[in-house]
């Protein structure tokens, strides 16, 4: 009898040990915790020149330019470049587009510039109904042989 008072005293459990998985996930907790502030910071991009041919378009396009103090600059059509606000942009150039489907619309950022502005007036321009948009880039000026 004995013996089986002592097998019941010490019968297995079936049961998952579980705290070695929360001390792992504390310290990915931990590891997350720290490195996520560090993937928002801003970078400066020179953005490379490129070989690459013109667009010929039969209309001129509309062009919202991005200079490297994150100022807006708009020209529409053959009109003068002149400097505007983010939301008179995005009124402007989506009644503009509205009006003619078929007009390209073109991005120039600054080369010293944020890479932010750009990416602010491209989700800008999606906000006021633009499908199609291009980057503007300057032709390479010196030939390389």
């Amino acid at each position: 009898m004995r013996s089986s008072a002592r097998h019941k005293r010490f019968k297995l459990k079936s049961e998952i040990n579980v705290v070695p998985y929360i001390d792992v996930m504390l310290v990915l907790l931990i590891i997350f915790m720290v490195t996520t502030p560090m993937l928002n910071s801003n970078v400066d991009v020179n953005l490379p020149q490129a070989n690459a041919k013109s667009l010929q378009d039969k209309k001129e396009p509309v062009i919202v330019s991005v200079d490297h103090n994150g100022q807006l600059y708009l020209t529409l059509g053959t009109e003068k470049k002149q400097p505007i606000d983010a939301q008179t942009m995005q009124a402007k150039v989506g009644a503009f587009v509205k009006a003619n489907p078929e007009v390209s619309v073109l991005v120039a950022g600054d080369r010293d510039g944020k890479y932010d502005g750009v990416y602010q007036v491209l989700a800008q321009l999606q906000q006021a109904g633009v499908a199609k948009v291009g980057l503007m880039s300057a032709p390479e000026s010196g030939s390389k042989k």
